[in-house]
């Protein structure tokens, strides 16, 4: 697969308190995760550290199909950066994750960006690897967009 976005932006940072790194460490291994609470079983997105059905810190990050729904997009016609300025439109997406409890997910369109798009259409997760090097160390990430 050719990459959905370019070379020259910002890497993703996962968050300083480690809450998010189950989920960067499955898209590494081209597996989707989400947050979930232990306590009541609701999943959630994004991450948090209490849940807000039952109050409970306890979470787990199972592994889900990379599948969902699209609930809603928008096509891009101003680059949010100079390294997507050659590239638009483009299209981001938010996707329903059925398996998920109905959380959704925002992402990249990895399609064309003149494609028609139609809210209820299926979509799956494409795994894009990146490997950049700041300040001399190999810094590896996978971007989760939908196609």
């Amino acid at each position: 697969m050719t990459n959905v976005l370019p070379a020259g932006l910002a890497r993703p940072l996962p968050s300083a308190d480690g809450l998010d790194a189950p989920y960067w460490e499955g898209t590494r291994r081209h597996e989707l995760r989400v947050q979930r609470c232990a306590g009541c079983s609701t999943f959630r997105w994004s991450p948090e550290w209490l849940c807000y059905e039952c109050h409970s810190f306890a979470v787990d990050w199972p592994r889900i199909e990379p599948t969902g729904v699209l609930f809603s997009f928008q096509r891009i016609w101003h680059p949010a950066s100079p390294a997507l300025a050659d590239i638009g439109p483009y299209i981001t997406v938010l996707v329903e994750l059925a398996q998920a409890g109905g959380i959704r997910m925002l992402g990249n369109y990895a399609g064309a960006p003149t494609d028609e798009l139609q809210i209820g259409m299926q979509m799956t997760a494409v795994f894009e690897d990146h490997h950049v090097k700041e300040h001399g160390a190999e810094l590896p990430y996978t971007l989760v967009h939908w196609r």
